[in-house]
């Protein structure tokens, strides 16, 4: 296991402990299947949770990103057919002027994933030694490894993978959750592309290919990883996607990006219930141009 993953790995353990423990003292069994898959879900509430925040950033940027869209599109077509290394290295700084200017970030979407990626990684360590009936670095000692190495779940073993078992019953359950799993980030990303985007700002635009990509790697990525990642690394996986699949349609929903399809939804929702702001007179007076009355000086009165 890496260094810096050590502090990372001492948290998910206390975590995992704590609301073992809860669980176990409200009366659930210790060595029981349930109860470390509860354990494993309440952890991912409470890391998606404090990532909430981050998310918050994200959609900011990811906004920024569809309204620098014209720039960046005029920028391309200024430069293209430019392939000397003068030429691109201008268009380079340029376009990081764009992006800086317009606060901004290509990588924004992808942002919440490369954070969880450590807290994955550390969590996989974690099960992986109590699998094997090790200690942690802390919190998971010699009694919640053992209790973690027999665990199961409707007869599943928590610590087995698709790959190294004989069991019909894991092979079924990953299966069943490797399709859910690739089925909610598939939907995730499809709620961005066509409720959330302006059609009129990312339309053929290097963004738009950007997330028509994701829209297809990501559930591949789940789909080929899944077979190899023990049943309680995929519960945590699983419960991630579907916060996320949920916290993406309350923003898209609530906050939706002007112009996009969620958008002209959520004006004809607040125009059905009487909410939609609408103009006041002072302000359709105050838009309309008023005619200016030219001055009149005294030779013109005298000939008036």
């Amino acid at each position: 296991m890496p260094d810096f993953l050590w502090p990372i790995k001492w948290v998910v353990e206390a975590l995992l402990a704590i609301f073992h423990s809860s669980l176990t003292f409200l009366g659930f069994v210790g060595s029981d299947g349930l109860t470390w898959v509860l354990s494993i879900v309440c952890m991912v509430l409470v890391v998606r949770a404090a990532l909430i925040p981050l998310f918050v950033r994200q959609i900011k940027s990811q906004r920024n990103m569809v309204l620098a869209q014209p720039e960046l599109a005029a920028l391309q077509k200024r430069y293209k057919g430019k392939t000397d290394q003068e030429s691109r290295q201008k268009m380079a700084q340029e376009q990081m002027a764009i992006y800086k200017r317009t606060g901004s970030n290509p990588l924004s979407s992808c942002l919440p994933l490369l954070v969880q990626m450590p807290i994955f990684t550390s969590l996989f360590f974690v099960l992986s030694n109590a699998q094997k009936g090790l200690t942690g670095v802390g919190w998971m000692d010699v009694t919640l490894a053992e209790s973690f190495q027999t665990a199961t779940f409707f007869g599943a073993s928590l610590k087995d993978t698709f790959l190294v078992t004989q069991s019909n019953e894991v092979k079924i359950m990953a299966a069943v959750m490797i399709v859910v799993m690739t089925a909610t980030q598939f939907i995730t990303q499809r709620q961005i592309i066509a409720k959330n985007q302006n059609p009129a700002s990312v339309q053929n635009t290097q963004y738009m290919q950007t997330q028509k990509i994701m829209l297809w790697i990501f559930p591949v990525i789940f789909a080929i990883s899944g077979i190899s990642f023990p049943l309680g690394v995929m519960f945590y996986w699983l419960t991630s996607n579907f916060w996320t699949m949920g916290q993406q349609f309350v923003v898209i929903r609530r906050m939706p990006t002007e112009g996009s399809k969620a958008w002209h939804d959520r004006q004809a929702r607040l125009e059905k219930r009487g909410k939609l702001p609408t103009a006041t007179p002072e302000a359709i007076e105050e838009e309309t141009p008023r005619q200016r009355n030219q001055p009149v000086g005294k030779r013109g009165k005298k000939r008036k």
